[in-house]
């Protein structure tokens, strides 16, 4: 008994180096409770510095050089483990140029090979992904693998890594009177952006609802993991009216809002999250600190 209560409190966090896995890192290692493994692609210093520098790190975190792409790796850093945080995905800023190798190999076959190391140590798994979904809710129908994901719409919150991720980027251009989500092309101005509704979590709230899934035995299927619904230019405004140095000239015009989503199923489970205010506050300070907004 002492042995499985050990392992069940050895997770591993793939994609440990971003924005989500490094604040679901952070948050495990603050208990006190859990051993984390952790993939990465580069152990370097930049990659892996704040991850080193957290509290509890020096003796219950455990870095490990992995490719999601290479199943032995991935096999060998969730040996041991009870469970898995499958956050690690490709979302880049920019167009892709090659969409298959740059998004859904990743997506898709990387998790394949998570799944396929979580079935054969007969561990529980979560991902963040609802590119790969699908394919990680297939395989827990046919292997009985415990399977949940948490899908979370635009995450924003305060960085813990060094480099802005591209949810980051959406409220860091804004901000900079960059627009991320520019108007249709048939907007001339190339200041105006259109003004859609977003769903928004903060990235603190989903490492929570993570780590809650995970210690809730009857935890299952999918969460929806939103907090709050707010079109870009509240956001703005929410901002400007605690920095007012910080208002940029940006011309908002109509758009198509995200669908609602509902967290009702994961508010259930005991899940709370803070005021929309907080998370912006605290984003922006964050922003500031690293000079993302000079």
């Amino acid at each position: 008994m002492e042995g499985e209560a050990s392992r069940t409190k050895t997770v591993c966090v793939t994609g440990a180096g971003g924005f989500v896995g490094s604040w679901l890192v952070k948050r495990l290692l603050s208990t006190g409770e859990y051993t984390v493994h952790v993939t990465v692609r580069d152990l370097g210093d930049r990659k892996t510095g704040h991850l080193r520098a957290l509290e509890g790190a020096g003796e219950r975190l455990r870095l490990f050089k992995a490719d999601v792409l290479d199943y032995a790796s991935v096999a060998y850093a969730v040996s041991g483990c009870g469970g898995v945080f499958h956050v690690a995905s490709s979302v880049p800023a920019d167009k892709p140029q090659n969409p298959e190798v740059e998004v859904l190999a990743p997506a898709v076959r990387g998790s394949q090979n998570v799944l396929k190391a979580c079935h054969q140590a007969k561990m529980w798994y979560a991902l963040s992904k609802t590119l790969a979904e699908r394919e990680a809710l297939a395989h827990a129908e046919k292997t009985g693998l415990d399977v949940v994901t948490v899908c979370p719409p635009l995450v924003l919150g305060p960085l813990l890594q060094r480099v802005a991720n591209t949810s980051s980027l959406v409220l860091i251009n804004l901000l900079k009177g960059k627009p991320f989500y520019r108007c249709a092309l048939s907007c001339s101005d190339r200041d105006t952006v259109e003004d859609k509704a977003r769903n928004a979590v903060d990235v603190r709230d989903l490492a929570d609802a993570f780590v809650l899934a995970y210690e809730t035995p009857e935890a299952s299927g999918r969460y929806i993991c939103g907090a709050y619904r707010k079109k870009l230019s509240e956001m703005a405004g929410i901002v400007e009216s605690f920095c007012p140095d910080l208002a940029r000239p940006v011309k908002f015009v109509e758009g198509e809002d995200d669908r609602m989503m509902s967290s009702k199923k994961l508010q259930a489970l005991g899940w709370k999250f803070r005021a929309v205010e907080e998370c912006l506050r605290d984003s922006v300070e964050s922003y500031k600190a690293a000079g993302l907004l000079e």
